[in-house]
Formats: structure tokens, C-alpha cells, sequence
């Protein structure tokens, strides 16, 4: 189930700065994943990036392992820009049980966050995420790259997952 979206609906001016990041992105071939609790692991991912207006993007990520087509990790949630300013906020529910506030910065067309604030449900597998870093960027040959570290009650903040996508659908 993707967010809703409206096309015939003008973005939001307060999300003009955002708007390379509408549509739908597909991996171009498998991310790697790694982590020093589970074995690497590759992917694919499509993430879809919409609106009805609102000064909020809507967005869902589905991730499936490369070699099995099984599901695998989902996100959804909004980002919000503060007005007049870079700043950025991703507020994301995670399939694992995990919502996360993300916040930081725009600098041209890539995205620096680190999460603000978690919380999980009372049941979540241990060690616990303590820590976010995600970067979002669209490079000069038109793909959209990102790569997310994490840090657990265990292990430091390091890479997690890295994966490069290209558009497969336009919504403005």
C-alpha cells in the first residue's frame, strides 16, 4: 500500500527545495546490507515519494532480499522542511516495530540526518537501535543514493545498508 498521492494537486511551496526527491525509485541492483550482528545480506528497494499539497511528503520504502524476492524491511512516514530554513525532519514507522524522528539538514540536493527520537514496541528483538544516520543524495548522473548507519546497545555507529536507485515515475 503506497501513501496516497494527488497530481493534479501544486506542491506545497514550503517543499519546492524537496522536490527532486518526487516519485518512484527503483534499485538499479541489489544494496548491501551488513551489520556486525547478521550475516551481509543483498536487496532491493523501491521508494515512492508523494503529496496532496500538504507542507508534509509522504513516503514509503519496501525492501525485498535480492536473491528470494522475500519481503523484507518497510518504512513509511513524512518529511516536513521548517520553514525558511535547510532543516529537515523524517518522522518513520519501520514493519521491525521502530518509529524514528530523524532531523538535519539540506545542502543542495542531498539529505544528512541523524535521529532526534525512538521508540519501539515493548516486544522488540534485542540489542536495540539507539542510534540513526541516514544520507540521501541525488547524484550527477540522476540516481538517488542512500546510506544508513546504525548503532545498537552493543555496537558503535556504523554503515548499515548502502543502495542506488533510478527514478521509474515523476510526481511533482
Amino acid at each position: 500500500m503506497a501513501c496516497p498521492s494527488n497530481n493534479t494537486v501544486d506542491l506545497n511551496p514550503a517543499l519546492l527545495p524537496l522536490d527532486w526527491l518526487l516519485g518512484t525509485w527503483e534499485s538499479d541492483e541489489p544494496g548491501e546490507g551488513c551489520f556486525t550482528t547478521i550475516k551481509p545480506f543483498r536487496y532491493t528497494e523501491t521508494l515512492t515519494f508523494s503529496h496532496v499539497g500538504q507542507p508534509v511528503i509522504n513516503f514509503m520504502f519496501n525492501a525485498f532480499h535480492a536473491e528470494n524476492k522475500k519481503p523484507l524491511h518497510r518504512e513509511c512516514g513524512f518529511i516536513r522542511m521548517q520553514p525558511g530554513s535547510n532543516r529537515v525532519a523524517f518522522m518513520i514507522a519501520q514493519n521491525s516495530g521502530l518509529v524514528e524522528i530523524e532531523e538535519g539538514e539540506l545542502t543542495g540536493q542531498q539529505l544528512n540526518l541523524q535521529s532526534q527520537a525512538l521508540a519501539r514496541v515493548s516486544f522488540a528483538r534485542e540489542p536495540h537501535v539507539q542510534k540513526v544516520s541516514r544520507v540521501i543524495q541525488l547524484r550527477p548522473d540522476g540516481r538517488l543514493e542512500q546510506t544508513v548507519s546504525m548503532a545498537t546497545d552493543n555496537e558503535p555507529l556504523m554503515q548499515h545498508l548502502h543502495i542506488t536507485y533510478r527514478r521509474q515515475a515523476s510526481f511533482t
